[in-house]
Formats: structure tokens, sequence, C-alpha cells
């Protein structure tokens, strides 16, 4: 049950990534706490609502136990939303897609979780097609910006947060994927890590509210974050399975979840018509036979 589980996240997780980059605006610096207060509410709702469906007592303490993993994700993603202001970055996408690899090979030292050989081929299939694409994606941008005339400033290519981003947001993103598969069942269950996730980020959401409208005075218009809000449905959407499918197989989820930048790049495809090149193109085919076999010796 684990793989559409898994696909269903990447999928929700490619439309977040696709509506959040649509949503952020380079010039605003305050573009990722915006990010982060219209997630974290959406994910309060949704805790509440799942508080309210389930009918059944929730431990605060499932917060507090659930914490060092909550931890990882939001501040990887708090990374991941300053680095949408930072596209220029050359090793971004390639260094910030390995996480779900990484996140394997701590579930393999670790956790001693295996996987066969056939299925080793595939999560490599995958991997290699995500940063093929990534750094696909990365050379054809350059090019576009040289043919406009656009001079990239060197903070964005080399300076040392030029670096450490895409690697710091590798590692926390692998660390809380890792961290799933070690806590869920053993200290907390699913339901409870969700919503223990949930209202950690609805708190954070509530300082950066604070923090953005009273303390530096930017006004916060919620019609003007509507593409932010489509971006948290969808992550919120892409979390209520996430935890399910790495609670099941976390070998092998975690890289096919990482593959959601492909699905970002197909809904572009589809909805904002943008072009793709034969070599993007295969490096998808590449991933995408990877993801059919794992498919296939799941079923």
């Amino acid at each position: 049950m684990w793989f559409p589980l898994a696909l269903i996240t990447a999928l929700f997780w490619g439309g977040s990534d696709l509506f959040s980059k649509m949503g952020t605006d380079p010039r605003d610096k305050y573009s990722h706490l915006r990010m982060l207060i219209m997630v974290g509410a959406v994910m309060g709702i949704h805790g509440t609502v799942m508080l309210i469906v389930n009918h059944r007592a929730f431990d605060p303490m499932s917060i507090v136990r659930y914490l060092p993993v909550s931890a990882m994700y939001i501040i990887s993603m708090a990374i991941g939303y300053v680095g949408l202001r930072y596209l220029d970055l050359s090793v971004s996408s390639p260094v910030c897609n390995s996480s779900g690899a990484v996140a394997a090979v701590l579930c393999f030292v670790f956790l001693d979780q295996s996987m066969s050989w056939v299925q080793f081929v595939a999560v490599a299939l995958v991997v290699l097609g995500v940063i093929l694409l990534s750094v696909f994606d990365m050379k054809d941008e350059n090019k576009a910006r040289k043919f406009r005339g656009e001079v990239i400033e060197e903070k964005y290519r080399i300076s040392a947060i030029a670096v450490l981003l895409p690697i710091f947001y590798c590692i926390l993103d692998a660390l809380g994927t890792f961290g799933d598969a070690l806590v869920l069942d053993r200290f907390v269950s699913e339901e409870e890590a969700e919503i223990a996730y949930e209202y950690t980020f609805l708190l954070v959401a509530v300082v950066c509210f604070i923090y953005l409208v009273f303390v530096k005075k930017q006004r916060f218009n919620l019609w003007q974050e509507r593409e932010k809000g489509l971006g948290a449905l969808c992550e919120t959407a892409g979390q209520f399975s996430y935890v399910y499918a790495i609670s099941a197989n976390a070998i092998m989820a975690a890289p096919l979840i990482s593959s959601y930048c492909l699905f970002s790049v197909i809904l572009s495809r589809i909805f904002l018509k943008e072009k793709l090149t034969v070599r993007q193109y295969g490096a998808i085919a590449i991933a995408i036979c990877g993801i059919a076999i794992m498919g296939f010796f799941d079923a």
C-alpha cells in the first residue's frame, strides 16, 4: 500500500512546488514567511478537522515526542522557501532533490531496512532521473538568461549561502524522513504524528505572522497570497498520505516521494505551457521507468 500513497504524496507536493513558485516574489524578502504562514494555517485547520472527525483523545505530549522530526521538516521547508528566491543557485536543485536517496541510505544503514537488487535499480533510476532533470533545468535556465543578457550576481552563485542552503535542506529533509521511519509506530501513531506536526506548524505560522505584521510592519493580504494558499493545500494533502507511506516502507517510499519535482515539471508543462527539451523528457522517462518497477514489485 506504500506505493500508491507515495505516488499521491509526490503528485500533491509537485503541485505545492508549482504553486509556491508561482506565488513567490523574488523582490519580497519576506516571501518565505508568507508561505510558512499559509502552510501553517492550512495545516492547523486540517489538524483540527482530524481531531473532530476521529473523536479520539489527543495527547499533547505527542507534539513534544514528535518535535525533533517536526523541527527537521519545518526548518528544511523554510530553507526551501528561502531558496525559491535563489533560483540561480548552480547546485540547488540537484542537491536538494537528493534527500530521498540520503534518507534511503540512512534507513539501510541504521534501521536494517533492505531492498532487492531490482528495487535498488528502480531507486537508482528514480534518483538519477531526478538529478539529471535538475541539472538540465539549471543549464537551460542559465542559457536562457545569457540569451536575454541577464547577469547573475555572484552572491546567487558562489556565496556561502548559495552553497549551504541546498546542503542544509538535503540533510535536514533526509533526517526528517529517517526520523519518521524511526519513531512512527514505536513512539507515536501516524494520526498522532500528523496532528502533532500540523499543530507545530500552526505555532510557527503564528510566530511568523506576529513577526511579519507587528514587528516588520508588513501588510498581509489573504487574497494576494492565493497561490501560496493553493500550495499550502497541496502540501497538507501530500503530508496526510506521506506519513502512512513512510511508516509502511521508508527505504522505498523516500526516493519515490523525492521525485515530486518531476510532477512539478509535468504540471508546469500542462498548466503553464512551459516548454520541455528532449533531454528533460529523457530524464523524466528514466525516473518513470524506476517508478514503474517500484509499482510492479509492490503489486
